[in-house]
């Protein structure tokens, strides 16, 4: 955040919350809003978070429009309010683009959220960590996990090629041991041959008997091609099944219906987007409605002192003090209307607000029940789609090597009539039987080096295309590791963060405690819990009491009082404040409604602020105001 010690600031508003119009300007530092209820320091300190960039403002009860300009270290941030149907639409270029953070923690009025959760034992989790992105942490969880998942399913199918390449290493060398011997036996009918004919020997058979020898080779040839077509056809087949058994477990899917999901599905984040608006509104409603039953008439009187709307001519005093009047002006219509009667209006619309709560959690199940439909619809659909490719591609693998086998069946039955033919006629013509029989040998001898010639080849081959695919197992395996020790380091920084979280505002809850010194309040702690029956953790607020003698006891937070709730809110809050460093984007603080504390303990609580704000504007009734610093700046009228 940049420097701005010597940057006044400056605040156009027209028609926010009880005000009509004014300027106001201050230095950096503190500055005190002194005055009574019913004064507008509250509208103007929704008017200022507006410009920040909150939306926790409202329009003035007679006006359809209201803007909101701050003049800021050379630049102006503007901000329109407009009414609408629900409630009031915000446009502009505020200070911050996301103001959850500092109306979380840096505007601390009595609506604040971090306050009104102590207030009514709300979850504190959840506030507390709004601002650390756990959704990404455990979406990254999720995308590894997945990742995990398809290595964990390749190095499955790994594991079944190491198996497979040590029996075809084991094959391999039998069939090269194979190979030897059929040599040597090739080596020795050679030799015998030899021995036969004579180095001069020249028979009619000779010519007839190398071709012989040539189709002979050719059938083993044709032979082996038949074997190999016959062996891929019978694991086609078998593929084949195994499609088809699949295919016949899987559930057919009609588009009609993933579109009727998808329909299903956008109109209920239609309806959730309405019920998002409908509760945000009303929240806005409440809390504004809150802040007049439980402040009095806050913010309902002009500059002049009088009320926006007096068409019965009552007595403005009637108005002002709540002992002899239970009236007060309508921000709505400008009718009196009795305080009983907002009162129980606002418990009307707490409960309305509950209930759409309830029902937006109902659309959300929903919601997550019919993506999971359409999922699993989409997988199946994609899944059949796969499997009816690969079963039309076997088919035709099919077709194909079955015409192969018939090809090589004729070619077969070709060579072996030619073999009987020149067998037939390698006897007519030779006499020498012994000459005929070496021959012979030589060419089975011939055939089968041949034969485990290819074999040993074929088998070489493969060990090569599965020891590439087995070379990527190291990869896989380091990269599974990694994953690993990802998944360890995510699923235990979400736990790191709470617990650094509570630590964090533990301590800076203690030094606001000792800094208000309260003695009937020793300490305010959270507990870090991780039910068994819960994947969320639980933070626990728990408060220890100490008696006039010095004994300390712990108390639960049902049994403080209001005020007491009130100042354990606030300190709360302002722990967030420090814990989360919001003074680093946000030069402003807003403090208001802290009557729950005494104006001594108020000036401290500011004087320790200075130190991280930039800006401090603080809203007290003027009783509290005399204890501050009389060089803080000082405005009474709005």
């Amino acid at each position: 955040m940049p420097s701005l010690q010597n940057t006044t600031a400056t605040v156009d508003v027209e028609n926010v919350g009880g005000i009509d119009s004014t300027r106001l300007e201050f230095a950096p530092g503190v500055t005190v809003l002194a005055g009574r209820n019913a004064t507008n320091r509250t509208s103007f300190l929704q008017a200022l978070m507006a410009a920040l960039g909150s939306e926790r403002a409202s329009l003035k009860g007679d006006a359809d429009q209201g803007t909101v300009t701050l003049d800021l270290d050379g630049e102006t941030y503007t901000r329109e309010l407009t009414r609408t149907n629900g409630g009031v639409a915000f446009a502009g270029n505020p200070y911050l683009e996301d103001p959850q953070v500092a109306d979380l923690f840096a505007f601390l009025l009595e609506s604040n959220p971090a306050r009104r959760a102590v207030v009514r034992d709300e979850d504190l989790r959840e506030l507390i960590l709004r601002p650390v992105d756990v959704d990404e942490i455990e979406a990254r969880i999720s995308q590894l996990q997945a990742e995990k998942r398809g290595i964990d399913d390749r190095l499955s199918e790994l594991s079944e090629a190491s198996r497979e390449r040590d029996s075809l290493e084991e094959e391999h060398a039998r069939v090269a041991s194979q190979l030897e011997t059929a040599e040597a036996e090739l080596e020795t009918a050679r030799e015998s041959l030899d021995a036969v004919q004579g180095s001069d020997s020249e028979s009619t058979s000779s010519e007839q008997l190398e071709s012989l020898r040539e189709t002979r080779s050719q059938l083993e040839d044709v032979s082996y091609d038949l074997e190999t077509e016959r062996e891929s056809v019978s694991s086609l087949e078998t593929e084949r099944s195994e499609l088809e058994a699949e295919l016949d477990e899987l559930s057919t899917v009609n588009e009609d219906e993933l579109d009727d999901l998808a329909g299903q599905i956008e109109q209920i984040r239609g309806r959730k987007r309405e019920l998002d608006e409908i509760i945000s509104q009303l929240q806005t409603v409440i809390q504004f409605n809150e802040q007049i039953t439980e402040g009095g008439v806050t913010d309902l009187l002009g500059e002049d002192g009088t009320t926006h709307r007096e068409a019965d001519g009552g007595a403005i005093t009637d108005r002002l003090f709540p002992d002899q009047s239970n009236d007060v002006t309508c921000w709505t219509c400008g009718s009196q209307v009795d305080t009983d009667q907002i009162e129980s209006t606002v418990s009307r619309l707490q409960t309305l607000r509950q209930e759409k709560v309830e029902r937006r959690n109902e659309l959300d199940r929903e919601l997550e029940e019919l993506k999971a439909q359409r999922k699993n619809h989409t997988e199946t659909r994609d899944e059949r789609a796969q499997l009816e490719r690969a079963l039309e591609t076997t088919e035709a693998e099919l077709a194909d090597r079955t015409a192969r086998i018939t090809e090589l069946e004729a070619r077969r039955d070709e060579l072996l009539e030619e073999i009987e033919n020149l067998e037939s006629a390698v006897e007519a013509d030779e006499d020498d039987e012994e000459l005929l029989a070496a021959q012979k040998e030589l060419t089975q001898a011939e055939l089968e080096r041949d034969r485990l010639e290819r074999r040993r080849d074929a088998l070489a081959e493969d060990i090569a295309d599965l020891e590439s695919r087995l070379d990527e197992r190291d990869q896989l395996e380091a990269r599974r590791e990694e994953i690993n020790a990802d998944l360890e380091d995510l699923r235990t920084r979400i736990e790191r963060v709470e617990r650094e979280a509570i630590e964090a505002f533990n301590e800076h809850m203690g030094t606001v405690v000792d800094l208000l010194d309260y003695g009937n309040l020793a300490r305010i702690w959270l507990e870090y819990r991780h039910p068994e029956t819960s994947d969320d953790a639980i933070f626990e607020l728990h408060v220890t009491r100490q008696t006039d003698d010095g004994t300390t006891y712990e108390d639960s937070v049902a049994h403080l009082s209001e005020s007491e709730r009130e100042v354990t809110g606030l300190v709360l809050a302002l722990a967030g404040y420090l814990v989360h460093d919001v003074h680093e984007e946000m030069p402003f603080i807003l403090l208001d409604s802290l009557e729950a504390i005494d104006s001594e303990r108020i000036a401290q609580l500011v004087e320790y602020l200075e130190q991280y704000a930039s800006y401090i504007v603080v809203a007290l009734l003027p009783e509290d105001a005399t204890a501050l610093d009389e060089e803080y700046q000082r405005i009474a009228e709005i």
